[in-house]
């Protein structure tokens, strides 16, 4: 049976338009690992992180959704996590604040009101994104808020401000793609327990093909403002491959009107009533 697989995946080399290079698995297979002319991996394609890092990136056991009401609906999935290492180093006064950025979540979380999610968190939100490669440019787009971002291949210096999905600028090192995120703004989480960073963060992504449907993923977070010392996350990413497959659209800012805006709403006679009658004035 393994003659029969390294003869088919042979073929299926020989006829695809681009080159390919052989990549031994565990098992002693081969797999095919798309290539461009010059000998680069293909990232193109549309990637999603099955993972419950978007909840916690901490391992976590499941909980209970924020409102009761809600019951097991939007309760939090349990999950290993995906840092390295047990816990994240905060500095005092930051691990502080992640304590009471989790009890309002659902005030405080940037995706509630759907800001865009930043570096790393858009890689691993329950939502598809698509990576589109050339060899100046690499842009990312993403299907939470309709989110982009371009990796620029070239240095095109310094930022010339702070953005909500940072600057990205890229290299690679043989097969995986690096990139250095800097410039975010400090109003994005890590994920929905209130991790948090300040506005001195810097991400250190890396993109390592596993084969061609899969990518290791991986982000050094450096945050002098608020960790002790730089750690690391690492997950991998599967590429979709339905044949219809696409991003959709998924413009939250509608379903997040009541919470940024609903302060100015002019309140109804009855609504108005009620406020007096809780001693509203």
């Amino acid at each position: 049976m393994q003659r029969v697989v390294v003869a088919l995946a042979a073929f299926a080399a020989a006829c695809a338009p681009a080159a390919f290079a052989q990549n031994r698995m565990p098992n002693g297979l081969l797999m095919e690992l798309p290539r461009t002319a010059d000998g680069r991996p293909v990232l193109d394609g549309i990637w999603q992180a099955f993972s419950s890092a978007n909840w916690d990136v901490r391992a976590h056991a499941a909980a209970p959704a924020p409102l009761p009401l809600l019951g097991a609906r939007h309760a939090v999935p349990p999950g290993l996590g995906v840092i390295e290492g047990d816990d994240l180093p905060y500095q005092d006064w930051a691990r502080a604040q992640q304590l009471e950025n989790q009890t309002k979540t659902l005030e405080l979380d940037p995706e509630v009101k759907c800001f865009m999610p930043g570096v790393p968190r858009a890689t691993y939100m329950p939502h598809p994104f698509q990576i589109f490669q050339t060899d100046e440019y690499v842009m990312i787009a993403y299907q939470f808020a309709g989110a982009v971002r371009t990796i620029y291949m070239q240095d095109p210096g310094p930022s010339p401000t702070d953005f909500w999905m940072g600057w990205s600028i890229g290299h690679w090192e043989g097969d995986t793609l690096v990139v250095e995120v800097t410039s975010q703004v400090a109003d994005t989480w890590f994920d929905r327990a209130g991790n948090f960073h300040s506005d001195a963060l810097k991400v250190t992504e890396r993109y390592t093909p596993l084969g061609p449907n899969h990518l290791q993923y991986e982000a050094t977070i450096d945050d002098p403002k608020v960790f002790t010392r730089p750690w690391r996350i690492s997950l991998p990413l599967y590429r979709r491959i339905e044949p219809n497959m696409q991003l959709l659209e998924f413009k939250c800012v509608p379903f997040s009107e009541e919470v940024l805006y609903g302060h100015l709403r002019k309140k109804t006679e009855e609504e108005s009533s009620e406020g007096e009658t809780n001693g509203e004035r």
